[in-house]
């Protein structure tokens, strides 16, 4: 059974066997798409911190996230 887990940049469940992944302070994120992972890498405490949310947002999985 897949193992899987919510993308911290848009919210989505994605599977970790096949999902894009980077590791910040020793743990593990995956993400939905490159994009996602590239500005969650840009810039993690922004997603992990609370200070803004990217609930409803729609986003090009792939282009920038603002």
């Amino acid at each position: 059974m897949a193992e899987t887990t919510i993308d911290p940049v848009c919210g989505m469940s994605v599977d970790q066997a096949t999902a894009p992944s980077a590791e910040v302070d020793g743990t593990t994120y995956y993400f939905c798409a490159p994009g996602c992972r590239k500005a969650f890498v840009a810039d993690p405490a922004s997603f992990l911190g609370g200070g803004h949310t990217h609930g409803g947002h729609e986003h090009g999985h792939g282009g920038q996230h603002h």
